[in-house]
């Protein structure tokens, strides 16, 4: 072939390439944006809300995002587990964002958190869930009071891993938890579009099968190095992008310790940059039926 050819085999080649930036860069760009329109507060202190989400909420402006508790399925030894609604529950696109899942990875919570108070684009719903596994963030254990690692127990590939007591104990089949069940029940009935589920203590976001410009853009804007972590057997995450056509799931790792102010507002105004893209946030249709906790799926013990 002559250099000519070449040339243009070559900037063929470089297409998708290029398009894959432009979208990322596209995403840090609406991440200032968000940053700036959104009311998140740099200097915000989120000491002492962890007391303040299991109240009802507060009135708000008139102005204000519409906010409502919703109350989606009860762990182990009976706490609730609660969702945030930011937006209109009926919105044509969701996000969901989970805190924590692991009780001693409790840095996302500040980010669940913050982002109550944020204003979403237009068209956009924020289910907003600071703990999943509340008897394990209550006890700092990263399983939940049966000493089951949520994130073996989905139906994705499970299998048993550790005998009970071990960091990684799976349960003894797929679903046997209620926090589990609550999980998928609510992913099923709100079929949120992107998810972002928050870990520690890796410092990195995963390239979790998912849709790769969100989750490349997300760690360009929070600076956190974009690399596969690894897929295991029983993960939520990979249940979700197996199982839900159109929507994209991902795991943040936060680095370890608290997050300060200013990176937990950098982390919120990534997730609405996120919602503001909108991809592929057109595929999902909305969620159907009233506001309520999700039924158990079929098949589940309660």
């Amino acid at each position: 072939m002559d250099a000519m050819g070449d040339g243009e085999t070559g900037r063929r080649a470089l297409r998708p390439a290029n398009q894959r930036w432009r979208a990322s860069a596209a995403l840090v760009l609406l991440g200032l944006v968000a940053l700036a329109t959104s009311g998140l507060d740099l200097d915000h202190d989120d000491r002492g809300q962890r007391a303040a989400a299991t109240h009802p909420l507060p009135a708000r402006a008139a102005s204000a995002p519409a906010r409502r508790l919703v109350v989606v399925g009860r762990s182990v030894l009976g706490r609730p587990i609660r969702a945030t609604v930011v937006g209109d529950p009926a919105a044509p696109r969701r996000l969901l964002a989970v805190g924590c899942i692991h009780g001693d990875e409790p840095a996302g919570e500040a980010i669940t958190r913050r982002l109550r108070s944020a204003r979403p684009p237009r068209g956009v719903a924020l289910w907003l869930v600071d703990a999943f596994n509340p008897d394990g963030c209550a006890a700092g254990t990263r399983q939940n009071a049966h000493g089951v690692d949520l994130n073996r127990n989905s139906p994705w590939r499970w299998r048993p891993i550790d005998p009970p007591g071990g960091t990684y104990y799976a349960g003894p089949r797929a679903l046997s938890e209620p926090e589990s069940r609550a999980l998928v029940a609510l992913v099923r009935r709100v079929r949120p579009t992107v998810t972002i589920w928050y870990h520690q203590h890796a410092g990195l976001v995963d390239d979790s099968g998912g849709d790769r410009v969100l989750e490349r853009g997300y760690a360009r804007l929070v600076g956190l190095p974009f690399r596969h972590y690894g897929d295991q057997p029983g993960s939520i995450t990979g249940w979700q992008d197996a199982t839900s056509r159109g929507t994209t799931a991902f795991v943040v790792e936060l680095p370890a310790g608290a997050l300060s102010a200013r990176a937990s507002a950098r982390h919120a105004a990534a997730v609405l940059a996120l919602a503001r893209l909108g991809r592929p946030l057109a595929l999902a249709p909305p969620p159907r039926g009233r506001l309520s906790a999700p039924a158990t799926p079929a098949g589940a013990s309660p």
